[in-house]
Order: C-alpha cells, then structure tokens, then sequence
C-alpha cells in the first residue's frame, strides 16, 4: 500500500504523485484511475475525475504570472449576457433603431452646436455590446487589476499551509495565477451583468466603442416595461440621448483622452486593504468554485482612497457629472415636442438614482460613485448658461478641458460668470482695461472713491 509522507507528500520512492497530477492538470491532460491510487485516495475514481475536472477547468483560465486572463473575462461575460437567450438582432429592429436615430439627429440640429458625426448607427445584441466595448472596459480597469491581483496572490500565498505548499510543488504557480483568474471571474460578472442593462453605447457616460453608435433593443424593450408609454417614443427618446453623447464626444476629441487619464491616474495609486483581502480568502475553497463567487460577491477589491486619488475621483465625477448634465440639458431641449419626454427624462434620474450601469460600471470597477445631485447641479448649469450666452458659447465650453466649470463652480454658478466675464471681453475691452491699468487709473478710481467717502462724513463743528 502506497503511503504519504506527511512532511513532504512524497512517496517511498520520493516521487510526488500530487506534484504530477498538478502538471497533468495544468498541461490540458487527463486523469486514470491510477494517478488517483498513486495518492493513497480510497474514494469513487469517477467522483474523482469529476472533481479534477472542475479544478482543470479553473487552470485553464489562470496565467502563471498571476496577470488576468481577459479572455476568460470576455468570454464569461459573453455567457452571462446570452444567458436566458440574447437572440441576434433582427431586421425589423435595425430598420426601427435606423428611423429613431435618423429622427434623433433633426431635433439635435437647433440646439447643439455640435455637428453630426460621419459613421452609421448600429443595433446590437447584448453579446455584442460585450464584444465592441470589450477594448475600452480592459483599459479602464487594467490599472486597478494589477495591484488588486498582487494583493490577492500574496494573501493566498501566505494562507496556504506549508504542508499544501510541498505538496503542489511545481504547482505552486496555481497561488499566484488563482488572484488574477478571480479578478477576470469579477469582471465578467461585472460586465455580464450590465449587458443586460445597458440601453446604448454610452449608456455609462463615455463611449465603450469609439467611433461608433448603437442601441440595443432588446434591453430598450425591457426597460420600458410597466412604463405604459408607447414604445417608438421610448426608443426615440433613448435615440436623442445616445446621439447627444457621440456629438459631444466627436467633436471633443480631448474629452475622451481626460476621462482615461483621471482613471489612469487613480489606478496608479491605489492601495489594497491586505486584512480584507486575507479574511476573504480564508473562505475560499480552490476546488469549489461557487466560494470563490461568494467572495467576489462581497467589497472585496475596493480599494482605500489616498489624498491625491480622492482629489482625481472628484475631477472625474465633475467631469462626468458635466458631460451627463449637457446632455441632459440639450435632450430635454430636443424632445420639448416629445409627449412622453418628461416622464422619461424622471425615469431616468430615478434609475440613477437606483444605481444605474454609470454608478454600477464605475463602483465596481474603480470605487467611483457618482451622486445625482451633482448631475442635477450640472443640467441647471448648462441650462441658466445656455439661456444667459445662448447655445453657441454654452457649446464653446468645450474646447478646452479648463474653460469648463470646476466642482466648485457647480456649486455657486455665480462664481463662474464672474471669472468668465474678463475671459469673454472684446479686445477693445481688454485693450482698455490693459491701458487703465498702466496709466493708473484703477488707482485714480480708488482715490476718487475715497474722496467720495469722505466728502459725505459730516464735519466736526
């Protein structure tokens, strides 16, 4: 009878079976019967296999570096999407979301100063949104993913019972590669969860697929269920939206560019709460892979804020809260004519405030949570500065990422126009100011004003 060495799980003969069946396992190979005896296992060999089966599977989506493996992302959020069925767009839906946009891009015309990009309008299924904003969700959370899988591994690594570590051997890899498999398993379920949820492709705030637009109908049905408004006004009014974010963003081609650097910035940053991510993995079972969702499903990786990355977080909810406030602004503006406009428009401020894809993409991803008083703070922005300046200063705004109004200035309006004042002067204006200056006469005006002052006291009698 075979025995184990309980100081080295090596056998008489100073072989490792356990070491060996990791390989097999890690190599894509399978088990027989006799890799199991060679163990000293007792147990059903099928119920063993079965068992191994499971484990091959988790190996096969961990990198031996410990980095993620974002195909294994990609692909369990493409199963979570298609998971009650996501049938493929059809012909009647194209036609209907090509109508919507096209229609959508008239009542644009009058109140935006932004012209109408020059790419098609697309429908999609959920798999696809996953597929085309696949790209830009890995760059997004790729800074985060690697200090959060570092983290992980050193946690595992240092649970890991010495006894278990001998037994592994070569295999040990398998500690270091188990954190970034779990952080690809999160962001699957992260991402698989909002194609279910998201209506276009800026649903979230900022385009996932670059140079293109689409709705997805199938989730557009679904989010006007129980709604009680006629479907082509729900799908039109969801158009104005999606067609407001890509004429901003077209025509900003820095605005993208600030939004991933602040994110990028942050990501540099961040800090993993080590006594968080060493209690969680105390209940993880390598060969059960239901506690590893369990774990996942809990704040496991969001992170401790220091100084410089709340300071960032903020400028990137402002500037977030501000691209989401113009559209809001200029769709409603677009839809006045729309019956079912302003019940949709508090529908979407209560999904929102719910927790919509935005405050669930960003949380999850990035610990950012975006408050709907502050986008409410930027629509009135936009609102009072169009009717004070009209539409084309209001758009002007966005030239350059420091015309636009701070945190700050959301919060007092007034500050802003007083700052802008000397920045919107003719050049006559500045040019006389300028002249007033050197030649004293800011001073000369400050003596008369003094003089003024005093002339009014009454005298001493």
């Amino acid at each position: 009878m075979t025995s184990n060495n309980p100081n080295g799980g090596h056998d008489d003969h100073g072989e490792n079976p356990f070491e060996e069946i990791m390989r097999k396992l890690s190599s894509g190979q399978g088990l027989s019967p006799e890799d199991l005896q060679g163990m000293g296992m007792s147990m059903d060999p099928a119920m063993m296999s079965g068992l191994f089966a499971q484990i091959q599977s988790m190996m096969s989506g961990m990198n031996s570096d410990g980095s993620v493996n974002w195909d294994q992302a990609r692909q369990h959020a493409r199963q979570l999407a298609s998971g009650d069925s996501d049938p493929a767009v059809t012909a009647q839906q194209k036609s209907a979301v090509k109508d919507a946009m096209q229609l959508a891009q008239l009542w644009l015309d009058p109140v935006t100063d932004f012209g109408r990009p020059r790419f098609a309008e697309e429908a999609w299924s959920r798999a696809e949104w996953v597929e085309n904003s696949f790209a830009t969700v890995r760059q997004i959370s790729e800074p985060v993913a690697a200090s959060i899988t570092e983290a992980m591994g050193e946690a595992l690594n240092k649970q890991m019972p010495e006894e278990l570590k001998s037994m592994l051997g070569q295999g040990a890899w398998m500690l270091t590669g188990m954190s970034g498999m779990m952080f690809a398993m999160q962001l699957g379920q992260a991402l698989g969860g909002l194609s279910q949820e998201i209506v276009s492709s800026t649903d979230i705030g900022i385009p996932l697929a670059p140079d293109r637009s689409a709705l997805l109908p199938r989730n557009i049905s679904e989010f006007g269920e129980g709604l009680d408004l006629p479907p082509q006004e729900i799908m039109l009014f969801l158009a104005v939206r999606e067609a407001a974010h890509v004429r901003l963003y077209h025509s900003t081609p820095w605005l993208r560019e600030n939004i991933m650097e602040l994110i990028e910035r942050y990501s540099r940053g961040i800090h993993v709460d080590m006594d968080r991510i060493e209690e969680a993995s105390r209940d993880i079972d390598p060969s059960n892979p239901e506690s590893m969702r369990e774990a996942l499903a809990g704040d496991l990786f969001q992170p401790q804020l220091t100084e410089d990355q709340e300071v960032t977080l903020a400028r990137l909810e402002t500037l977030l809260a501000l691209v989401e406030g113009w559209v809001d602004h200029v769709s409603t503006e677009a839809t006045k004519n729309l019956p079912s406009g302003p019940a949709l428009t508090e529908t979407l401020r209560r999904r929102r405030a719910g927790g919509g894809p935005a405050e669930k993409t960003f949380g999850s991803l990035i610990g950012l949570e975006l408050r709907p008083r502050r986008l409410r703070e930027a629509s009135q922005f936009w609102a009072g500065y169009a009717e004070e300046h009209g539409v084309e200063q209001r758009d002007a705004l966005w030239s350059a990422p420091e015309n636009l109004p701070t945190g700050e200035d959301l919060d007092e309006p007034e500050r802003f126009g007083e700052t802008r004042g000397l920045l919107n002067a003719s050049d006559e204006e500045m040019d006389a100011a300028l002249e007033k200056l050197l030649s004293g006469g800011y001073d000369e005006d400050q003596d008369g004003q003094g003089q003024g002052d005093g002339s009014q006291e009454p005298k001493d009698s």
